[in-house]
């Protein structure tokens, strides 16, 4: 044992060496924000504030200053709610941000990386990291990486501190919602992006425990799949005129196409959904699970069309199914 004990330290200390010159800048010298992202069927079971309470002197240890901490999938729910995270994280001058994923089969895996500044939070995937079996191999290779680290951070929190959501996103999105189906579905045409495309905002979720580590290929195949899917779907479920959307455009140039409608896909936990939506989630069997939900937004006005009835469904195509066959409930 005192023989495995002293190898582990070794290679943790190599690591530490190798880590130093790659540890982002901003972590060092400013204010982090930790966001976390745990497995519902990760076992021990662990509550996400347990594993902050267990991370937290690792990150002080490793130099860092983390000034607030979050649950990763309440600031992916939609690109509203995280650019209201955004600009609250600008306003406490945040220069990185550190993402502790915790995968199904209890694995570890940590990123930093610096603040984007704006809506993406992070503009890349590609982040250092490290990974442990456990918290506490992350805690201990961080207190390790931090004894050969000069950091410029001092007056630090003993404690982790976990901030309200941002400012007014909940009701200020709450009230744009509307319960309903949009009129005029039959007059102007809906745009309906392909191929899954996520945008800067959706770098973020890339990160999520159900999510991260999809090989580039397994993430290719389930666009190609969308893609395919989508237009079934449409031709089964949607007699009305549809503009398929390989790029991205702004708001202006879809009306000047005559595309009035947008179709819009958010995916997280079923209760956080609802609650952002306005809605009451008590009624769920399974609050936790991850759904995808689809919207209209009418671009003129800027309206977010629910429908009358929540269909959100773990299954993609099952859920724009039910959304499309509730267009067709009258008022």
């Amino acid at each position: 044992m005192k023989y495995l004990s002293a190898c582990y330290l070794f290679f943790v200390s190599i690591f530490a060496l190798q880590a130093q010159g790659g540890i982002p800048e901003p972590f060092l010298n400013g204010k982090s924000i930790v966001l976390i992202s745990n497995a519902p069927s990760a076992r021990p079971i662990l509550d996400w504030k347990e594993i902050a309470e267990g991370l937290h002197s690792g990150l002080v240890e490793a130099g860092g200053d983390p000034v607030g901490y979050f649950e990763l999938e309440d600031l992916t729910l939609s690109e509203e709610v995280q650019t209201a995270y955004a600009n609250q994280f600008s306003k406490r001058l945040v220069t990185s941000i550190v993402i502790l994923t915790r995968k199904a089969n209890g694995e570890f895996i940590l990123h930093i990386a610096p603040y984007s500044g704006s809506s993406s939070i992070v503009n890349s995937t590609t982040a250092w990291s490290i990974s442990g079996k456990n918290l506490e191999n992350i805690r201990e290779t961080l207190i390790q990486i931090g004894q050969s680290i000069s950091s410029q951070n001092y007056l630090v929190l003993e404690v982790p501190e976990y901030p309200e959501a941002a400012s007014g996103q909940s009701t200020a999105s709450a009230r744009r919602f509307l319960p309903r189906n949009p009129l005029n579905l039959d007059v102007f045409k809906l745009g309906v992006q392909l191929g899954g495309a996520v945008g800067d905002a959706g770098i973020l979720s890339s990160f999520r425990y159900d999510l991260l580590g999809k090989s580039e290929q397994a993430i290719e195949a389930e666009q190609k799949a969308e893609k395919e899917g989508l237009q079934g779907i449409f031709e089964t479920y949607y007699p009305h005129s549809v503009e398929y959307l390989s790029t991205s455009k702004t708001d202006a140039e879809l009306l000047r196409d005559r595309v009035q409608f947008l179709l819009v896909k958010v995916e997280g936990r079923e209760a956080d959904l609802m609650e952002s939506m306005g809605l009451d989630p008590s009624g769920l069997k399974d609050p936790s699970r991850i759904v995808v939900k689809y919207y209209i937004r009418l671009i003129v006005r800027d309206e977010l069309y629910l429908g009358p009835e929540w269909d959100a469904d773990p299954d993609w195509r099952t859920a724009l199914s039910n959304f499309l066959k509730n267009l067709s409930i009258n008022p």
